[in-house]
């Protein structure tokens, strides 16, 4: 049986206890809900979709945070690709901008954060749907927004 020097052969375990530690990049100039966005810096599109990760290092959040959230804030909502592997638009980049501004600079629990998002898109609405696709008349395109006004009525009456 052989001994080894106390600490030698074992690697250093993170204070979370997961055993594995992630250096992450200080958080940079994250954007608000003001339309600013953060800096990817990956040569993508905008309004390109982007992974964990991607999202992670430019707002300095860590990927299970990330994680953490989604279970806790239905409204956010990434799209899951083959192996659960997740893709966040442009609007979830924006959420979660909002969800850590509201937790980690004013002081909200989650439970209040959550509480505070859907009150605010109770009080300016959902976003609008897609518009459709050219070529449709002006009667037609005027018919759709006067069924969409009705149905917004109803909803404030409801």
């Amino acid at each position: 049986m052989s001994e080894t020097a106390p600490g030698a052969g074992a690697a250093p375990a993170d204070a979370t206890g997961g055993g594995r530690v992630q250096s992450m990049p200080a958080p940079g100039p994250a954007g608000d809900a003001r339309g600013q966005t953060p800096d990817f810096c990956d040569h993508k599109a905008p309004g390109a979709f982007r992974t964990i990760g991607e999202v992670a290092q430019a707002l300095g959040i860590r990927q299970h945070v990330l994680r953490y959230w989604e279970e806790h804030f239905p409204m956010l909502k990434p799209v899951k690709r083959s192996g659960n592997r997740r893709y966040y638009r442009p609007e979830d980049v924006a959420l979660i901008e909002t969800i850590d501004r509201l937790v980690h600079r004013e002081g909200y629990t989650l439970r209040g954060a959550c509480q505070a998002i859907e009150a605010a898109r109770q009080r300016v609405g959902r976003p609008a749907p897609a518009p459709p696709p050219s070529g449709g008349s002006e009667s037609t395109l005027l018919r759709e927004l006067i069924a969409i006004r009705a149905r917004i009525a109803a909803a404030l009456e409801a």
